[in-house]
This record gives structure tokens, sequence and C-alpha cells, in this order.
């Protein structure tokens, strides 16, 4: 095939995305504030970020950011272990496990690879014990996570989402399997809600399996200074590893895997996500280092977004929208189709805010949505403004169905 076939080929697959309204394109945001952006010429408040906390624009981070990058430059120049890893790492990685409450913890340059090794940690040890192991996933975990089991190249299971009767099936079948690993995430990043941590807690007692924990999207909103959902219900023990990102409540990027002392260890030198990736930038770990501190300095922006949280999916449910069960600043509004789900994005766009349709591959097909995050940032007049916008939304889409 020559490059113009390829080409050509490639052209039908995104008419078909087209045609579909799957297809997606970028548009260039500038952030003007922590819940603000610019974009094609407007200003927009901004519902369709993960910067729950505010902490991207946090004159604490920014501060010892710059001084990192004056200091450090601009990038770590090599992975970890030849010569990219830095007193910003390792201040970082301590403080991160202190936070979390595990023995150590190791930086990634994103979420994605710390799940991807995370899991090749735990199926490389297994392989190189001569001891089998599978995977056991609940079915609304982040695409990181499947792809990541899926590379390993290990035999793994999927259960309906939060379904502990069918894990528990699944667990007492171990289909040959030595070592069995539940993954799921304890906040989970489209629906909003969250993963029946006290039931996996009894089912762990009752079956040895080792668990995987993706507290992405709970890091910084729930638990102690923000440690995480685990941490608030009193199971800070349950997960044998932990996986964040600093993306999110953290405000910069990256990601870490927690756990103890000897599986980071293991991970360091078994997963190839880490062995051969260029270290963060070392003013990205002193970034997170210092948001993770005003975490513990300022507990009012944790109280804040849980109080947003609660206020929205309260008066969104008064004002007629399904919203799914939960309490956190992920609000989904099911819109059904992708044409719906877009048209209701471009009203809101209309509107001076920002709120992004979700559409298929990302969720399934019939369940395109509309995404709403909060942000500690956001004011209640502008928080009134989204409420007010989307019961007009729902008011019309009623209208249309009658």
């Amino acid at each position: 095939m020559n490059p113009g076939e390829w080409d050509q080929l490639a052209r039908e697959t995104l008419a078909g995305l087209e045609a579909s309204h799957l297809l997606r394109q970028r548009r260039v945001v500038t952030p003007i504030d922590p819940t603000h952006v610019r974009c094609d010429g407007r200003a927009l408040v901004n519902f369709a970020s993960n910067n729950y906390l505010g902490l991207t624009h946090h004159p604490r981070v920014i501060e010892v950011a710059e001084r990192s990058l004056r200091n450090a430059g601009a990038g770590s120049g090599a992975s970890a272990l030849i010569s990219g890893y830095g007193p910003a790492h390792e201040s970082a990685e301590r403080h991160i496990a202190q936070w979390k409450g595990t023995e150590a913890a190791v930086l990634l340059p994103s979420g994605y690879q710390a799940n991807h090794a995370a899991v090749q940690t735990l199926a490389a040890v297994a392989e190189k014990s001569s001891r089998s192991v599978r995977f056991l996933l609940d079915k609304l975990c982040h695409a990181s996570l499947i792809d990541a089991v899926r590379a390993a190249g290990a035999p793994w299971r999927v259960f309906p989402h939060n379904q502990l009767q069918k894990l528990r099936r699944l667990l007492q079948d171990a289909d040959g399997a030595e070592i069995q690993v539940v993954v799921t995430e304890s906040i989970f990043s489209m629906d909003g809600d969250a993963a029946d941590l006290a039931g996996l807690a009894k089912l762990k007692a009752e079956h040895r399996f080792v668990m995987l924990l993706d507290e992405a999207h709970a890091s910084g909103v729930y638990g102690p200074a923000g440690s995480g959902l685990a941490a608030e219900l009193g199971l800070g023990g349950i997960a044998d590893v932990t996986v964040l990102t600093l993306s999110k409540s953290v405000g910069c990027i990256g990601g870490a895997v927690c756990g103890t002392k000897t599986f980071c260890s293991a991970l360091v030198n078994l997963a190839r996500a880490y062995i051969y990736s260029t270290n963060l930038p070392p003013m990205i770990a002193a970034a997170a280092d210092a948001a993770i501190g005003v975490m513990e300095a300022e507990p009012r922006l944790q109280s804040r977004i849980r109080e947003l949280a609660a206020r929205v999916r309260r008066e969104l449910r008064e004002a007629g929208l399904q919203i799914t069960p939960g309490d956190s600043p992920i609000i989904p509004i099911a819109m059904g189709s992708e044409s719906a789900a877009l048209d209701a994005a471009e009203q809101l766009w209309k509107d001076g805010i920002l709120v992004l349709a979700i559409r298929p591959p990302t969720v399934p097909r019939g369940t395109s949505r509309l995404r709403v995050t909060l942000s500690a940032g956001h004011t209640d007049e502008e928080v009134e403004g989204l409420i007010s916008a989307l019961a007009r939304l729902a008011t019309r889409a009623a209208g249309t169905c009658r």
C-alpha cells in the first residue's frame, strides 16, 4: 500500500466518524485563571476541567515551579535510572507517600504511564516467580487500566460496574490463577460515582487478592488533606497498590504509584513504562510537592469543592435532571444520542459556559452526556449560572419530547 492509498483510507475513516457525530477536533483553549478560559475569541467559564482545587494557578505552586525552573532547567534530561532523578523527585515521592499513608511512591510522566507501570510490575513479579496471575477489572475502569492489563498478556476478566456478587464468583472460580488482582477506581471518571470500597474490604477479608486502586479523581477531594476516598472511609489499608495522577486536584502533570518499599523497588526495576521514559521535569515534581503542601495547609479548598458538588447535584435534581448517585464534583448529564450531547454543549457555549459532550468510545453508545466538573474556584454566581443554563436545557428537551 502506498502512502496515498493509506491516506484515502484514513479520510474515509474520518468521514465515517463525522457522519456518526463522533469526530473529535481540537480547539485552542487559553487559560485565564483556574476557572476561566478564552477560546475562539470568547471568554468562558470553564466547567470542563479536572482542576478541582484550582491549584494550577495557586501562587505558592507557581512560585516553587518558577524557582525550580531557574535552578534545574526545563527538563530532567534522562530517564530516572540514568541521570533524570534529582532532589525534587525524591522530595515529591517522599511527600506523596506520607500523604497517601504508604511506605513509598514513584513518580511517572503521566497517570496513563503510572497505571501501566503498576500493572507491568504485578505481572512481571508473577512471571519471574513462575506464578500465574489474573486481573479482574470493574467494567468502568479508565482506558489506561484496561490498556495496561491487555498489554500485560495475562488472563483477565471484567465484572459489571460495582457488582461485587459477580466479583465474588470470579474470585471463587480462580480459573487456575495463583494470584488474583482486583482493579478499580475509587471515583469513576465518567460517571462520577464511587467504588464500593467497604464491600471490597469485606470481600478481601474472605478471599485473598491483590488490590490496585486508582485514586485519580478522589485524591485532593476526599480524605484528610485530600489523601483519597479510601482514607476518608478509614480503609487506607485496603489497596496494595494505589495510583494517582498529578494532573487533576494536584494541578500539574504526571502520575505516581504508591505502595510498599518492596513494590516500588520492583517497579523501578521491572516496569518498562518507568524504565524507558524520560523522568518528569524537576519543576513539575517541585510544583506537585508544593500543591500537596497547599492541600494540607488550606483545607477550605477541599471544603469548598465538596459543598459545591453537593449544591449543584441537589439543585439539578430539583430542576428535574437525572444525576448519577454520588457526591463527587464530576456530574454527568445524560443526553443519550451523540447529536443531542453536541447540541447541548453548543448551547452552553453560547451561554458562556464550557462543558464538553462525552461520546463513544469514551462512554457506551446511547449514553452520550455532558460531563460537568466543578472547581473550588468557581463563584456562587458562576455556579448559579451553570444550574440555570442546564435547567433551561432540560426544559427545552422536555418540550421537544412532548
